[in-house]
Formats: structure tokens, sequence, C-alpha cells
């Protein structure tokens, strides 16, 4: 027999909230309001417990745009996190983060790496906590004294060592800067500590001292990458973190870069898939998120066969026969019932820390939350997976805001919806501009 809920926090209510009033997806407490996930929490559970106990997992997610994948990649990096793993969401990018280039990969994996009880970048704290772990153990063994500062030191690198030793063999580097880290931090050289964990962590312009100072040479390239990502495994479980889900978000955009650059990163992902499989990473629960077109398309995967044939599902079958455990795995989306759900859960969520928490639950009833979330999705072509962002923003914005701070504000009586292109993104823009003369100015009237 399972227990009430514990209760939700004040301040945890308000990060949601306030996200949500901004109109983007809330960094945790997603599960206060999570609607249609609940068919993938049994399978998504085993894949983190096989993760902990060092195996490796990998999941496509398959979503259309507007379908949540992001907020489905956060839901689940909470459940991660719970479970005492790490987790790093990186945004892939033409730009910025090529999926061909696996050292900007790496890089903005560490940049936003975090744990249940570190925000990103955790990388620092990660280390330190390591190095704290390796020092415990060896005091442990009775055979070196606490006061012996040489002989501790002496006996850390050592261990050390022997916990680098697999990823040693193919990337030095990465335990030659954690030993130089090391010995910077025990002599009070804060500049070089940090210039190190800045090129553990694959930053590039790192002070020529601070790389001097532990043997190597230059930035980290591509090859190295996954040897470091392989280091950091190492340490992360060493220090009470068993495994890392590593969430590589909207990988569609290798749809719209050049031919050869398009090639190179579905190439990079095969390879990275094959050494998942081939157990180099114990402990890393990868997942990619893409939509039907990256996979189904002749500009995505269906490019690469050895690609296509690994990530291959059969969708053919009825959506409510899918099987969580798949390798792609197809998001619900949006109904107007689980819409309504959706802001039925976000209303009750905040009445919770509401200062007049009975006109809310009045005012805002399950009613009146239907009939907004026709009005926001007719506003949109009848598109409802595209609705719930601006559903939620003008949910909590001008009509729960409102409520709560005016005691003769009525929503029936005094709002009516006013939704301007500069507040939406561009597949909403496009939804809107399809059932409107303008969608500078689309006024809708909700009873």
């Amino acid at each position: 027999m399972t227990g009430a809920p514990p209760p939700v926090s004040a301040a945890r209510r308000r990060e949601v909230v306030d996200a949500l009033r901004r109109g983007t997806v809330p960094q945790a407490g997603l599960d206060l309001f999570a609607v249609g996930l609940d068919r993938f929490q049994s399978a998504l559970d085993d894949d983190i417990a096989t993760a902990k106990g060092g195996g490796a997992a990998f999941h496509a997610i398959r979503g259309e745009y507007g379908s949540g994948k992001t907020f489905f990649a956060r839901w689940l990096a909470e459940r991660a996190k719970r479970s005492g793993l790490a987790s790093a969401e990186v945004q892939i990018s033409e730009t910025e983060t090529p999926l061909h280039r696996l050292e900007t990969v790496y890089r903005r994996l560490t940049e936003r790496l975090s744990t249940a009880t570190h925000q990103p970048s955790a990388l620092r704290a990660i280390v330190d906590s390591w190095f704290y772990t390796l020092e415990e153990e060896v005091l442990d063994t009775g055979e070196v004294d606490e006061d012996d500062a040489t002989g501790l030191a002496k006996a850390v690198d050592e261990l050390m060592e022997r916990r680098l030793a697999d990823v040693a063999r193919t990337t030095p580097a990465f335990s030659a800067a954690l030993r130089a880290y090391r010995q910077s931090t025990s002599v009070g050289d804060g500049a070089t500590a940090e210039a190190l964990i800045a090129w553990l962590g694959g930053q590039k312009s790192v002070a020529a001292s601070a790389r001097r100072a532990a043997g190597v040479r230059g930035d980290l390239d591509h090859f190295a990458a996954l040897g470091f990502l392989q280091g950091l495994l190492t340490v992360l479980r060493d220090c009470g973190h068993p495994g890392l889900l590593l969430v590589l978000d909207e990988i569609e955009t290798l749809q719209r870069v050049r031919g050869d650059v398009r090639e190179k990163g579905l190439n990079a992902l095969r390879q990275f898939l094959d050494e998942v499989d081939a157990g180099r990473f114990p402990g890393l629960f990868l997942v990619i998120t893409g939509t039907p077109a990256f996979y189904d398309g002749h500009q995505g995967v269906q490019r690469l066969p050895p690609l296509a044939q690994r990530l291959a599902t059969d969708f053919t079958t009825d959506a409510r026969f899918d099987s969580p455990r798949a390798v792609q795995l197809r998001l619900p989306g949006f109904d107007l019932p689980r819409l309504g759900e959706l802001g039925r859960n976000v209303r009750d969520l905040f009445a919770g820390a509401a200062k007049h928490p009975d006109r809310i639950t009045d005012r805002v009833d399950d009613a009146y939350i239907g009939e907004l979330a026709s009005a926001v999705t007719g506003g949109l072509g009848g598109k409802v997976g595209v609705a719930p962002r601006l559903f939620l923003r003008k949910l909590v914005a001008d009509v729960l805001d409102r409520v709560d701070e005016f005691e003769d504000f009525d929503p029936r009586q005094h709002y009516a919806l006013t939704v301007s292109s500069a507040e939406l993104n561009e597949v909403e823009r496009n939804a809107a501009a399809a059932t409107a003369d303008s969608a500078d100015d689309i006024e809708l009237d909700v009873p």
C-alpha cells in the first residue's frame, strides 16, 4: 500500500508556474501536471535501472513540432535524477552544436550537466566529490594516516589511475588533467584548477600554463570526445551517480544542413550508437528526439541505411498498441480532452499557492478551461498539438493571475482571448495564419 504523495513546496510550485507564465517548459516539477506519459513510466524506469546497474539504454523520441518532446525529455530527466543519475540536455544546432563535431556535443553536455543536488554546470562539484570519495576509500583501508598528506595524495593518485585505467589507454589526457587539477587545488592554485576543469569540460582557449601543468596539449577534438565521456561516466559512478541520462534534442536540424554535413552527422550518430551497444559507456542512457520526417524522410535517417535499420519501428498499427519498449517512442500528442486535463492540472497547481484558492476554483472551473482550450486551439487552425504552450501561458498569465489579484475579475465577462503574432513561435504563427486574414491580430471571444 502506498502512502499519499509528498506535499508540493511553494518554491516548486512557483518555479513551474513562473515558467508557464513565460511560455517556456519548466526545468523541474513537470510530474506535477504531466498528461499522457503514464504509459511510458514502467519501461523507462527499467531503462534507468539498467543504467544504474552498469548497462546502457537508448530510445529515439518521435513527435511533431509542439508534441511535447522537450517536455518529455525534462520529465524523464527528473525521474532519472530522482534515481541518482546525472542528466544533461543538449540542443543539436547547425552552428553551435553540430552532431558531427562530437567535441561540441561533449562541451554542451558538461555545461548542462546536473544532478538532483547540483544545477548546471555540476562538473566541478562532481569532480570534487569524486576526489573526496577516493580519499575516503583510501582512509577506510587503514593503510594511510589522514595526517600523512604526502602518503594520502600518493595513494589517491594510485587509486585514481586504477579507476581510469580503461580510459587512460585511449584518452590519457583525461586522467592527466584530473591529476593536475587535484594538485592545483591542494596547493591553493585556484586559477589553474578552474582552467583545468574548463579543459576537462571541453572548453576552448584554456590558458597554456594550465595545459602545461597537466602535460596536455591543444583543445579537445572529435576523436577524444567519446573517451572523455567514458571518463566522465567513471567519475560519476564512483561518486554516487551510477549513470547519466544524455538527451540530444532537436536532432531533426540535420535535415536543414548542407548535404556533406548531414552525412557526417548521421554517421556520427550511427558510430555513437555502435559504441553504446558495444558496452563502451556503462551507465549511459542515451535519448534522441526528432520529428517523424527526420526518421522517415529522405533528408534524415533514411539516407544512412545502417542507421535506418537500427531505428526501424513499426507504426502501422493503432497508436494505442505502441510498445513503450520499442526503439522509437511515438508521443501521443494532444486532443482537446487531454488539453483540458492539462489545464485542470495547472489550475489546481496554481490554486495550491494562490492567495484566493477558492476564487480560482470557482471562476476557472472545468467548463471554462474547456472553453479556453477550444478557443486557443481554434485560433491555431484546430491543431491541438500546437496549442499547449500558448494555452498554458494564456491560462496562467491572462486568467489565473487576474482572478487571484482582482476580486471582481470574472474571465467569462472581462476576458476576450487575443493572440498577437509577436507572442507566437514559428510553428504557432504558421498555424494561426492559416485561419486568419492577418496573423498579426487574432481576436477570439470565449463565451
